[in-house]
């Protein structure tokens, strides 16, 4: 009579199989948490603008060059935000104001 039953080596590569399978799964669900989370991060409101900021030149130093209200369309990427001290004095000093967002209106320094 023969011996139908499986080896232990057919033993041992099925609990492989399912453990591959095991972590496959795992790793999907992995997957599926990362996407949702980036979904969820997307659909977060941006952070407000800040209210003020320093359009800043080119080169060495890189001097305030304008001044604008922190939701100013025309703002470049040299703009850092500041405060309203900050750019008050600026305007005191001679720093340009955006002629678009009018910052020496809304701080009440007019030339």
């Amino acid at each position: 009579m023969s011996d139908l039953s499986p080896s232990r080596l057919d033993l041992l590569r099925f609990l492989e199989r399912v453990q591959v399978g095991d972590l496959q799964r795992t790793r999907d669900w992995i997957a599926a948490e990362e996407w949702r989370l980036a979904v969820e991060e997307a659909r977060q409101p941006a952070p407000p603008p800040p209210d003020w900021l320093l359009e800043h030149g080119i080169g060495t130093g890189r001097p305030p060059v304008r001044v604008h209200v922190g939701g100013c369309w025309d703002t470049k990427t040299r703009c850092k935000p500041t405060t309203a001290d900050i750019a008050r004095r600026a305007l005191a000093e001679g720093v340009e104001a955006c002629t678009h967002c009018r910052p020496d209106t809304a701080l009440g320094v007019l030339d």
